[in-house]
């Protein structure tokens, strides 16, 4: 019984400290994640918005609101997960990043940034999260396919397999249409809630 007993002791010991180690390594690990996390969403609010020195959070933005007109607009497979005002050097307006998650990725969802001036204009995408398939989908994240939306203002864009021929049209990436259908979706999803804010500041 006394066996049993210490043994019993020296396992909850054993767990309580483990307990504890766990808990001090996620303390630790929290910050330097965190930070990382920020620099990789402002990174891709750069790369999107060149031109903005800074980046406020839009003061209106609701994501349930948000998804809930993106959805209205087409895209029910899309969530809005957030909205930042491009501010020049002299805190002015120049337009909107709005993030966007599609759940339409052939291997688990997609995650990116769009660049909207207040014209109106699509400065181009960024992703943050992605696992598509090596070779194939991944290349949405390649400039060949990105290229395709920066600098222009339509309302929406469509895929095409057979060759882009008009402006609001966007070259699929060979063999990997589902990728680029959930990448163009989200464009457009973010797109419908910028027109439903207006561009108002």
């Amino acid at each position: 019984m006394n066996k049993i007993v210490k043994d019993a002791m020296v396992l909850t010991a054993i767990t309580l400290i483990a307990g504890f180690l766990l808990g001090l390594v996620h303390d630790i690990t929290l910050d330097p994640i965190a930070q990382a996390e920020y620099e990789k969403t402002q990174n891709a609010y750069k790369e999107v918005f060149a031109d903005a020195d800074s980046f406020k959070e839009y003061e209106d933005f609701d994501a349930d609101a948000a998804t809930k007109t993106a959805g209205e607009a087409g895209y029910e497979n899309d969530i809005i997960e957030g909205a930042q005002v491009a501010l020049d050097a002299s805190g002015n307006p120049l337009g909107y990043v709005i993030t966007i998650t599609s759940t339409e990725g052939s291997q688990a969802n997609i995650t990116l940034s769009i660049g909207v001036t207040s014209d109106g204009t699509l400065n181009g995408y960024a992703t943050t999260a992605i696992s598509e398939t090596p070779g194939l989908g991944m290349k949405v994240t390649e400039n060949a396919f990105k290229d395709q939306f920066a600098g222009k203002t339509s309302e929406s864009y469509t895929v095409t397999k057979t060759g882009a021929t008009a402006e609001n049209e966007i070259d699929s990436v060979s063999g990997a249409t589902i990728s680029s259908r959930a990448v163009t979706n989200a464009v457009n999803a973010g797109l419908a809630y910028f027109r439903s804010i207006g561009g108002a500041q």
